[in-house]
Parts: structure tokens; C-alpha cells; sequence
């Protein structure tokens, strides 16, 4: 990868290595959810056991996102990271295929959890440094969303079942583990490790010569921020049930073919990847505020659909491909609004901060809690939770305060005539 122009450019090759990169993390992290129906066979797991290889995950992921992400800037090093997240991930994949009990393969997951969370902030600080200033946002939007939307949820499904039919759930495994270690090789070859003097050249352009110091509860006291976290509470809850209850929901409940069931997940995976990049490319015209509210109120439309549609599974299909749009607000307010409300330099710690809690609360606390509500009740109570989440998260964004540049400039000039009248 060099500095040619056209086409092939480093900025362009690295984008593409390190999206497919985290797009293999978000193919190993969803593996497990969709195989549940072919582990619980073997390993005869209750609900709340299902919710924990979820949760599980989803909590390591959260303090890694955090504290290993803040490791890394204190190293001032992105290179040998990477190069570890990927093997560790991919051996976790190894493990979990291994898994003879529900404790082993709990553990696999909350490793590959580990070493997942940090792997999108320290891949996001790297393309900042390589993109040409007019493609920061699309880079990263394509980076976020765009390759874990079409290998974690659209391709993921459609291997892994087929795989799980016709040669078991260990086999589904040991293949997922090794598209990482090719990525590994990839990434020890072609990317180059930032400089540190690059780095700070590029916290120095982004805001001043003279920045602001901003701490843990600096950053709360934005309402942005705040919101976002919470936000990011109930819409990664409503997202990490749906990817971790409904696989069995179709089967056991519905009574879908496992084709069938992955057919449905991929419909999913596919709506996600256009709306990653869709959302936040309308909100840069009509504003972050509508959008945020419309998406993630639209989510409340996939469990509703799971609930009571009772027609023709195309109908269904294409219920579940608007109502999970609403993942198109993560990169939103997961990146986009608290890198507008607060200084650039520390956007990277203010994301893996509405990471962590989110993932942490609702991930994990929530995800969990509807384990444990299925066992005692049915399957249905977490699909149920996923319209409440839904709804929460969509009206708590009518407190946002909209910072799109176009929104933001529109809104100058008229409070400065406003005080001078």
C-alpha cells in the first residue's frame, strides 16, 4: 500500500484491511447468538444461560472499548494491538468450538470480548491519521458500520448455519476463527505504525494550540454526552437482545426451518449496513436531532412484527429490514454527536465512555435480566423489552441538542442578531 494516487492509495487500502478487520471481530462476536440453536442441543443451555453468552461478552467488551483503548494512547503504539486483538479473538474461536460445558464457553466468549471492545477505537485513531481531512466522517462511518453490518450480521448467518447443518456447531466455529489470523498476516505485511509526532500534530490541528483539558465528569456534565449514554443503554440493549434472543425465537417459538432463521438474520445484517452509512449521510443534511429520533423510534417495529405478524415470511422479512434501520443511530450517537459537543481530541475517549455504559448497562445488566425474565415466563419477554427499549431510547432523543455543522451554522447568524437586538 503506498501514496499512489487514484484508487489504489493507502488511505484506501488501509480502510478496506481495517474494516474487514473489524468486520471478521463483529463475524467472531455474533457467531455464538446465531448458533444457539445447534449449541443448545449439545450443551442443553437454559434462557438465562443464552443471555449470559451474550451479556457476557458484551461486558468485557465494554471495559476493554475503555481501558485498553486508553493503554493504547498512553503507549502511544496501535500495531502490536491489533496484531494481538486478532490472534487472541481468533484462538477464542478455536476454544469456544472446544467448549464441552456452558462455563468454557462463557469464558471464550468474555476473552474474545476483551480484546474485541478496544479493536474499533484503536482502528478509528489509526484511519484519522491516514485520511485526507474531507473523508474523516465516511471513512469512519464505513469502518463502523458499513464491513460489520455485511460480514457480523448479513454474512455471518448465511455461512455459519450451513456450516452448523451440515458439519456441526464446532466445525462453524473452527472456520470463524480463521478469516482473523489472515487479517492478522494482512496487518503485520501492509499497516505501518502512526508516529507519535503524527498523532499529536493531529490532536494540535483538531483543536488548537491550545486545548481544553476535559476529565471523566467534564464530559458528563455536557447534556449530550449523557444522553448519548444513556441512549446507548436501552438501543445496545434492544440490539444485543435481538441478536441474542430471537435465533431461537424463530426455531423454538415459530418453528422455522435453521435456513429459514438465518435467512431472517441476514435480512437484518443487511438492513444495518445500509442504514450505518444512510443515517448519519441524512443527518449531515437535515440534522442529527431528527434523524436519531426517527431511527430509533423505527425500532420498535422489528420485535412488534416478531410478535404478531403472522403472514407470508417475505412480509416479515421486509417488517424486520425497516424496523432494524434503527441501527442506523449508533454511529450517531455512538461517535458522530459527542465528537460534535466536546473537543476532537478527546472524541476517541468520549465514544469508548457511551460504549461502556452502554454496553455495560444494557448490554449486559439488561440482556441478562431478560435471560433470566425468559426462563421464568417465556422467550416472548425479551422480544417485549426490545419494543420498550426502542421506545425509551427514541424519546429520550428529543432532549439531544442538535450540533450538525449545517444545522449549527443556519443557527449562528440568528442568535447574533438575536443579542444585538
Amino acid at each position: 500500500m503506498s501514496r499512489s494516487r487514484g484508487l489504489f492509495t493507502y488511505e484506501n487500502g488501509l480502510l478496506v484491511l481495517l474494516g474487514m478487520s473489524f468486520g471478521v471481530a463483529f463475524f467472531d462476536r455474533n457467531a455464538a447468538t446465531i448458533l444457539v440453536p445447534y449449541i443448545d442441543k449439545d450443551l442443553h443451555l437454559t434462557n438465562t444461560q443464552i443471555g449470559f453468552i451474550g451479556s457476557g461478552l458484551a461486558i468485557t467488551w465494554a471495559l476493554g472499548a475503555y481501558f485498553i483503548a486508553l493503554w493504547s494512547d498512553a503507549r502511544g503504539v496501535r500495531k502490536p494491538f491489533l496484531l494481538a486483538f486478532l490472534l487472541i479473538f481468533s484462538a477464542c474461536s478455536f476454544i469456544s468450538g472446544l467448549a464441552t460445558t456452558f462455563p468454557v464457553l462463557l469464558i471464550s466468549r468474555m476473552i474474545m470480548g476483551a480484546v474485541e471492545g478496544p479493536f474499533l477505537p484503536i482502528c478509528l485513531a489509526i484511519m484519522a491519521l491516514e485520511s485526507s481531512e474531507h473523508r474523516r466522517g465516511i471513512n469512519a462511518g464505513i469502518m463502523q458500520n458499513f464491513f460489520a453490518a455485511l460480514l457480523g450480521q448479513s454474512v455471518a448467518p448465511l455461512v455459519l448455519v450451513p456450516l452448523a447443518e451440515h458439519f456441526g456447531w464446532r466445525s462453524a466455529f473452527y472456520i470463524a476463527g480463521i478469516p482473523g489470523l489472515l487479517c492478522a498476516v494482512a496487518v503485520l505485511l501492509w499497516v505501518r505504525e502512526p508516529t507519535r509526532a503524527a498523532q499529536e500534530a493531529h490532536h494540535a490541528a483538531s483543536d488548537g494550540a491550545e486545548p481544553v483539558r476535559m476529565r471523566l465528569f467534564d464530559m458528563l456534565k455536557a447534556r449530550n454526552i449523557w444522553l448519548c449514554c444513556v441512549i446507548s443503554i436501552f438501543m445496545v440493549a434492544w440490539l444485543i437482545m435481538g441478536w441474542t434472543f430471537l435465533p431461537k425465537f424463530f426455531v423454538a417459538l415459530r418453528g422455522l426451518p435453521g435456513a429459514t432463521m438465518g435467512y431472517l438474520m441476514t435480512t437484518l445484517g443487511i438492513s444495518s449496513a445500509l442504514s450505518g452509512f444512510g443515517a448519519p449521510a441524512i443527518s449531515d443534511r437535515i440534522g442529527r436531532k431528527p434523524i436519531m429520533i426517527t431511527f430509533c423510534l423505527s425500532g420498535v417495529i422489528a420485535p412488534l412484527a416478531v410478535l404478531y405478524f403472522q403472514g407470508p415470511l417475505v412480509i416479515l422479512g421486509a417488517l424486520l429490514f425497516v424496523g432494524w434501520l434503527a441501527s442506523g443511530a449508533f454511529p450517531l450517537f455512538m461517535g458522530v454527536i459527542p465528537g460534535e459537543t466536546i473537543p476532537r481530541r478527546y472524541a476517541a475517549t468520549a465514544m469508548g465512555l457511551v460504549v461502556c455504559v452502554g454496553e455495560v448497562v444494557g448490554g449486559f445488566g439488561i440482556t441478562s435480566l431478560a435471560g433470566k425474565l425468559a426462563d421464568l415466563s417465556s422467550l416472548t419477554t425479551p422480544v417485549f423489552l426490545m419494543v420498550a427499549c426502542a421506545l425509551t431510547g427514541g424519546l429520550l432523543c428529543f432532549f439531544l441538542i442538535e450540533t450538525a455543522p449545517v444545522k449549527v451554522r443556519a443557527v449562528a447568524p440568528q442568535a447574533v442578531a438575536a443579542r444585538a437586538a
